[in-house]
């Protein structure tokens, strides 16, 4: 796990000084070592966090011996000493024995279709000399981050954060207004789009060849889609069972390979549980760690479950409770995430993330069960949606106005009232509108009204919501909770819980494996029949079924919980002092119409709308631009 940042420029050679303060930036990527290459118009920049190959030997960047291909890599190559016996059966001699230098015997002997052969989370800029080209390539899910600035003439600006890429003089410094528009919508931002005008986001499972006079785009070189439209079957769900284990299994071996110290985030559901299962299985008892973390406020806390599960795997177990002083940490969380961001659950997973990395460097995780296999409660209402979809529309507002009049409101994480009023106001007779309701933040009108519209333009781009029924229709003519599962890997899974995993384990210098995003595994998944992942209403449901030889039924019966933080009932409290601070003033302050924003605030204070995602979403865009002026 690293840090990667370069310039390619065809009208003036790249500047060491600018160089070096990107990688500067990444400092927290990569501790342990770093490098600079400049060869005429490209200049490489890396910063190293050692898991594999400890030596010199794997430092970055990287050349071949004859010196043509040289290669800067943030990421993992799960599958490497595979690989590596493939190529010295054609001939290749290594000079390391980590994954970096696999990649460019790979990219030699395979040229760029060498990517359909890596199985790992990677983002790498490798610069052809001989071609005067430079490929930049993210892996299939989005794991690893790299965004981009295209410069005149073919050139290209890149870095794994917006932090780095910012520190170049070059780089574009005005915040995008669609950007703002659409973070406000969704409190993460889509696909390819950056919080800055003429920068990008490498989308994931694409890569990009910039030459001089060029004026490419990123090609996909992954289809998930494809594997949606062609179905598996099976002669029994045993035998789908046994075959998904097998390849699960196969995937917590490859992840566990490490020089370092290994552990887990464990949180007692059935996610991270499996993946502890598996690592038990191949190592002795006591010998597997595990960590997790909770909250004073008993609803949003899973330690007793995670304390649960480490007993009965005989783990060597560590956690931690979280207290209100957190409150104290959020400016350094919204400066990690690098863009704007609000994922409630980043508070956790950063202060888990500092927690274990005190103890290993490598941790693994149950990240992308729940997009694989229908684990979430919004697909309990895409089907719900499916069944009542023919009601008269004024009948459903009616009954969300009964709800909003007659039921009181509760800061309990996901209650009941929350998900009614979820529902109802989201359902639509279109699922992939009623999803996006149910994914989105402010609506689209809400956010008119809450925007200065002399301080934000309007939106140049396409909305969430046309972002949102663009990947439908790659997988239109498929079952509605497949392609509500495919819009969610997209969008949710690729730019808000990767983003959050990404950015606050790196904060630490910790690297997170997630099993589940094996893409053979993405791909098994997709294959499988709606009715082999949710079955009637039961979610997960041939995952489960191949967990019960090995995990406890209280674990795979076990209500599903999530890693949120309760900022609803922070707000009133330890947070409340942000608000006045960053959203009533300041920068953001000005772009809002203060009377929404006080209205807002206020109905949250008098319990009669839970407004806190909203609320803590415009907390997080105000620090974030507090720390982007700064």
């Amino acid at each position: 796990m690293c840090g990667i940042s370069g310039i390619l420029s065809w009208h003036s050679p790249p500047d060491r000084e600018a160089l070096e303060l990107m990688n500067q930036r990444l400092i927290h990527r990569g501790p342990d070592a770093a490098g600079i290459y400049l060869n005429g118009p490209v200049g490489l920049a890396h910063r190293r966090l050692s898991i594999i190959d400890l030596s010199h030997a794997s430092d970055q960047p990287m050349s071949t011996a004859n010196g043509r291909y040289t290669l800067i890599f943030n990421g993992e190559i799960y599958n490497y000493r595979e690989l590596r016996q493939e190529l010295q059966r054609y001939g290749v001699e290594f000079r390391s024995e980590g994954d970096t230098e696999i990649i460019l015997a790979a990219y030699q002997q395979w040229g760029v279709d060498c990517l359909e052969r890596l199985n790992g989370m990677f983002a790498f800029a490798l610069w052809d000399q001989a071609e005067q080209t430079l490929l930049l390539a993210r892996d299939r899910l989005g794991e690893k981050p790299l965004f981009y600035q295209p410069m005149p003439r073919g050139g290209v600006l890149f870095a794994s954060e917006l932090k780095a890429l910012a520190a170049h003089p070059q780089a574009s410094r005005k915040i995008s207004g669609d950007a703002i528009r659409d973070y406000l919508a969704l409190n993460y931002l889509l696909t390819d789009q950056a919080a800055l005008e003429g920068v990008y986001k490498l989308p994931p499972g694409h890569y990009l060849k910039r030459t001089q006079g060029g004026d490419s785009t990123p090609v996909r070189y992954w289809d998930l889609a494809h594997y949606f439209h062609h179905k598996n079957h099976y002669r029994s769900e045993g035998e789908a069972a046994e075959a998904w284990l097998a390849l699960f299994d196969d995937a917590v071996r490859l992840r566990m390979g490490s020089d370092v110290p290994l552990g887990a985030f464990l949180s007692g559901g059935v996610d991270s549980s499996a993946v502890v299962a598996a690592m038990c299985d191949r190592r002795p008892e006591h010998t597997v760690r595990t960590f997790s973390m909770g909250f004073s406020e008993r609803s949003y806390s899973e330690l007793p479950e995670a304390q649960q599960v480490a007993r009965f795997f005989h783990t060597d177990h560590q956690d931690m409770l979280a207290q209100q002083a957190v409150a104290s940490r959020l400016p350094d969380i919204v400066y990690a995430a690098d863009e704007p961001f609000a994922d409630t659950s980043m508070i956790p997973m950063y202060l888990l993330s500092e927690f274990t990395r005190k103890q290993v460097t490598v941790s693994l995780s149950g990240d992308g069960a729940d997009e694989i296999f229908c684990g979430y409660e919004t697909y309990t209402a895409d089907r719900l949606n499916h069944l009542i979809r023919w009601l008269p529309r004024p009948l459903v507002r009616g009954g969300l106005a009964l709800v909003n009049r007659l039921w009181p409101v509760n800061f309990d994480k996901v209650s009941l009232d929350f998900k009614l009023r979820q529902f109802l106001a989201g359902s639509h007779p279109q699922a992939v509108d009623a999803h996006y309701a149910w994914r989105s933040i402010f609506a689209d009108a809400d956010v008119n009204r809450l925007l200065q519209s002399d301080q934000v333009p309007e939106r140049n781009g396409p909305s969430p919501l046309q972002r949102f029924r663009a990947f439908d229709q790659e997988v239109a003519g498929c079952h509605y909770l497949d392609r509500m599962m495919y819009v969610d890997t997209k969008t949710w899974l690729a730019d808000d819980i990767l983003v959050k995993v990404d950015r606050t384990t790196m904060a630490h210098s910790l690297e997170s494996r997630p099993p589940f995003l094996d893409h053979r595994l993405v791909e098994f998944s997709a294959s499988l029949p709606v009715s082999l992942k949710m079955k009637g209403f039961q979610k997960k449901y041939l995952f489960k079924k191949s967990m019960r030889t090995r995990l406890p039924a209280h674990v795979l019966d076990r209500k599903k919980v999530g890693f949120n933080a309760p900022v609803s009932h922070w707000l009133g409290t330890s947070f409340a002092p942000f608000f006045n601070d960053v959203v009533r003033s300041g920068p953001l302050g000005s772009m809002l119409h203060q009377p929404q924003v006080a209205g807002l605030w206020q109905e949250h204070q008098d319990k009669t709308r839970d407004h806190g995602l909203k609320l803590f979403g415009l907390i997080c865009l105000g620090l974030w631009m507090k720390h982007y002026e700064g």
